[in-house]
């Protein structure tokens, strides 16, 4: 009777034992991450003149539903809006992508950077000028 469970847990082992690995040696190698995932935000320009795509319009901010975004407008010479600051908590952040769905410029995107873990909880807060530094997608 013992024989036989110990028959059946080494069985167990030598089989899986010729499978291939399942998991990720992970700071060596990276799990692929779907096209589709909701990471870390990034605020689009344009191309041609380096802008920001950002009207302020405020729909993101509304829409979100932790409020975890905050905008400061500020109206430009030719009377239009921009975002003079714009601020991402993703300490409050639930990931739910409703603020680039919604946003009608398409200046609101989500990266594939996924890597986000801090010790500071201010660190968490980004600013305009980080969310327009992280469209750079890592391979």
């Amino acid at each position: 009777m013992l024989f036989n469970d110990l028959r059946k847990g080494l069985s167990v082992t030598i089989k899986y034992l010729f499978t291939r690995p399942v998991t990720c040696q992970y700071p060596n190698e990276r799990l692929e991450v779907p096209e589709r995932g909701r990471w870390l935000h990034a605020l689009e320009k344009f191309e041609d003149s380096g802008k920001i795509k950002c009207i302020d319009c405020g729909l993101c901010e509304r829409v979100c539903p932790s409020k975890c975004i905050k905008i400061t407008p500020i109206e430009n010479e030719d009377h239009t809006k921009n975002a003079a600051e714009y601020e991402l908590d993703l300490g409050r952040c639930l990931f739910c992508g409703l603020c680039v769905e919604v946003c009608p410029e398409l200046a609101l995107s989500m990266t594939d950077k996924y890597e986000l873990a801090e010790y500071d909880r201010e660190k968490f807060i980004y600013t305009k000028e980080q969310l327009l530094n992280s469209k750079s997608k890592e391979g």
